[in-house]
């Protein structure tokens, strides 16, 4: 059975990296966004503490972690009050953005709406589903198409451009206007840099109503809890409660070990700060080193990447850095949109960001 998936983007970056590879001083990997800083040692030691555990997990996620999520969407999304029929803890994002079409009973001749430049997922989960794919950025240029998923990202991967609490509004009563599931992908919302992130369950965007509102966040960024794969989904009741049976029909759970970590980190964000000023830090060293290697910066108001063009061919400038052993990833993995530009990701050593932002200063 062929479900036309793309090739995965990275393997075309092989004579990339093997050129970054060769240099001298060694490569630094700036292609992908996996965190290598540590688990915050609350996380690890819930984990530990919560090894023995022999008896299958709750699908729905302890009453502990459900309470969790709820006071971390109110302190950091400011979001309309829930109930625990509201959220889902689930085995990374990018399990669900893959499989979330499919879940919601999408098929062929249905239509997902993606953002123009946009994380690979979106896309793949679509396929997936036999449904196909619109890009925008814009709900006005729809016209009277009827998707049943619209998918929105802020601050967005890879550009990293942070929507207006008036853009975000503006696609709720659209997907709301044409009866389709609005889902957010919030994984990036404590990095905002040069905006202010809003939240798609913030009562200034939704009229104190979920309805049709799915918002997904992961633990994998501001805990470096990539490992662990580690996220959650909220919002409508109703569809949170789909999802949950379907969920638990095909076996999809969160181990308890990494429940308790996750419990135990999304109640504290003392380590998101810590988190935060590494990524601030070695956002300050690489914007000015791309800038003095002739790359313009674009957007990059959130988020753990740098946007960036020398206006020519995405391939050309991954070449150009990987003789530098700099590797990035190419604007093109993202949509035609991105094809004259490269992401840069700040998840490296600061050791390797220092090195990264010398080799382009000379």
């Amino acid at each position: 059975m062929s479900f036309d998936l793309p090739d995965f983007p990275w393997d075309s970056l092989a004579d990339a990296k093997a050129t970054a590879t060769a240099h001298p001083q060694g490569i630094v990997d700036l292609s992908v966004g996996t965190p290598v800083d540590p688990v915050p040692e609350l996380g690890q030691r819930a984990l530990i503490d919560h090894a023995d555990s022999p008896g299958y997990p709750l699908t729905w996620g302890t009453p502990a972690l459900r309470a969790s999520i709820l006071g971390y969407l109110t302190r950091a999304c400011h979001a309309i009050p829930l109930a625990d029929a509201s959220v889902l803890p689930v085995v990374g994002t990018k399990e669900l953005v893959a499989w979330l079409p499919t879940l919601l009973g999408l098929r062929q001749g249905d239509t997902v709406v993606i953002p123009t430049t946009a994380y690979p997922t979106y896309e793949v989960g679509a396929r997936l589903a036999r449904a196909d794919v619109v890009r925008s950025d814009d709900p006005t240029e729809l016209g009277d198409l009827s998707p049943k998923l619209i998918w929105i990202n802020s601050p967005a991967n890879p550009h990293g451009a942070i929507l207006s609490a008036d853009q975000v509004a503006a696609w709720v009563g659209y997907a709301r206007s044409v009866g389709a599931v609005l889902a957010s992908d919030e994984c990036y919302a404590e990095f905002a840099w040069e905006g202010v992130f809003t939240s798609v369950l913030d009562p200034r965007v939704n009229g104190g109503r979920p309805d049709g509102l799915l918002a997904v966040h992961s633990l994998s960024k501001r805990s470096n809890l990539a490992g662990y794969r580690a996220g959650f989904v909220a919002g409508d009741p109703r569809l949170v409660s789909e999802l949950l049976e379907l969920r638990k029909h095909a076996g999809m759970m969160v181990s308890s070990p990494v429940q308790a970590a996750m419990t135990a980190l999304l109640s504290d964000d003392n380590h998101v700060a810590v988190q935060r000023d590494r990524y601030g830090h070695r956002r300050a060293l690489m914007r000015p080193a791309l800038e003095a290697a002739g790359f313009r910066v674009a957007y990059s108001e959130g988020g753990l990447y740098l946007w960036c063009t020398r206006d020519e061919d995405c391939r050309a400038s991954v070449a150009w850095l990987a003789e530098r052993g700099i590797l990035a990833a190419p604007g093109d993995f993202y949509g035609d949109a991105g094809r004259q530009f490269v992401r840069v990701a700040m998840t490296a050593t600061d050791e390797r960001i220092a090195a990264a932002a010398a080799r382009l200063r000379a």
